[in-house]
């Protein structure tokens, strides 16, 4: 069997983390029924309680985020049946990024990538030229929070707000990928619901940051869950007793505020690595748990291949940086340990090489934003 490494060293993903005790004993005793037939107890404290949080009339689990997110721009053209949608997405978001494929083949969904702003929001001349060239499908705009590509961007009300008025002003849909909405919402010091309230569907995981072991949410209206509920099981994704997955959920939605200790220590995991001969750290304006560091002379996946040499688990990324994501793994000892792993990389790369890469010879840099590609 494979073995992955100490979480504690594991910066992939915050979905690198595991249940506790806690979570598992919560599995345990999880009272159960059958969510297929809408009578497990469990699942629907748990809808329930992820629509209050963000302000919604329902909620619906599935298995993934991923599911979360193919079903949504479905359910928001109509009952299943109706003609598939147009989607607009940033062009570096996780939906027009990783899950493009999943939603062209077994949507139909017809994708239109769109710019996207340095900060993670759609450029608004490219959104308003692509709104007004419809061809009669029903349209969704898709809005990440936070945005992955941009280093864990958060986004803030008034950005939602601008992308929903300019999305309903021509009819369209807005839904939200609230993966890491959560990390948001610490990021910025307001309540979830304040971020959702513009959208008209939310994508809502737990088994990011929080720690959950599986599963996600779609959230919006009465109507638009059941329709979304019937979707989802054509696509296979209705549970029977899944209050066993429900119920880790519920322990993680109270740890919500925890999150604020992981953008602690990927704020000191930045500062640490800008000290590294060679470094360029991104910093975006509103940071939570991500960041993404660049070493001069290395293609990503060679400086990722030589951190795993050290013991420490990074994502290589197509803009020439590598991700680190904190989470509830993590310490101080676990951002030293990545920090002189880096180093001691950094220290195999010649000084002329890294000089001829653009780098300032001799000691680390930041840059505000990442290059567009």
């Amino acid at each position: 069997m494979a073995r992955t490494g100490s979480p504690r060293l594991d910066f992939r993903s915050d979905t690198r983390t595991v249940p506790d005790a806690r979570m598992r004993a919560a599995m345990a005793a999880a009272e159960v029924g059958d969510d297929v037939y809408g009578d497990d107890p469990t699942v629907a404290v748990l809808e329930e309680t992820v629509a209050e949080l963000l302000g919604t009339e329902a909620a619906l689990l599935t298995p993934t985020g991923t599911m979360a997110n193919l079903l949504a721009p479905l359910a928001a053209s109509g009952p299943p049946g109706s003609p598939a949608p147009r989607l607009i997405a940033g062009a570096d978001t996780h939906m027009a990024f990783l899950e493009s494929d999943g939603l062209r083949r077994f949507g139909e969904v017809e994708l239109l990538p769109v710019e996207q702003r340095p900060d993670g929001l759609p450029d608004p001349a490219a959104l308003t030229e692509l709104l007004s060239t419809g061809t009669g499908r029903p349209t969704v705009v898709c809005l990440e929070n936070t945005s992955m590509m941009r280093s864990g961007n958060a986004l803030d009300a008034p950005a939602t707000r601008s992308v929903a008025a300019l999305a309903h002003r021509y009819g369209a849909h807005l839904h939200l990928d609230g993966a890491r909405l959560a990390n948001a919402a610490v990021a910025l010091g307001v309540r979830p619901v304040e971020l959702a309230e513009p959208a008209d569907s939310v994508a809502f995981s737990l088994s990011k940051g929080l720690g959950a072991p599986v599963g996600g949410l779609l959230c919006g209206s009465r109507e638009y869950v059941a329709y979304a509920r019937e979707l989802r099981g054509w696509l296979g994704g209705s549970m029977h007793q899944a209050g066993v997955v429900a119920a880790p959920a519920l322990v993680a939605l109270g740890r919500l505020p925890d999150l604020a200790a992981d953008h602690g220590l990927a704020a000191a995991l930045a500062s640490g690595l800008e000290t590294v001969p060679g470094v360029e750290v991104l910093r975006p304006p509103r940071p939570t748990n991500m960041v993404m560091a660049r070493l001069a002379g290395l293609a990503p996946e060679e400086c990722a291949a030589r951190l795993a040499g050290q013991g420490v688990r990074v994502l290589p990324l197509p803009n020439g940086h590598v991700r680190f994501v904190t989470h509830r793994a993590h310490d101080m000892i676990s951002v030293r340990e990545a920090v002189r792993a880096l180093a001691a990389v950094a220290a195999t790369v010649p000084a002329a090489r890294r000089t001829a890469d653009g780098d300032l010879p001799g000691r680390g840099h930041s840059t505000t934003w990442m290059e567009e590609a």
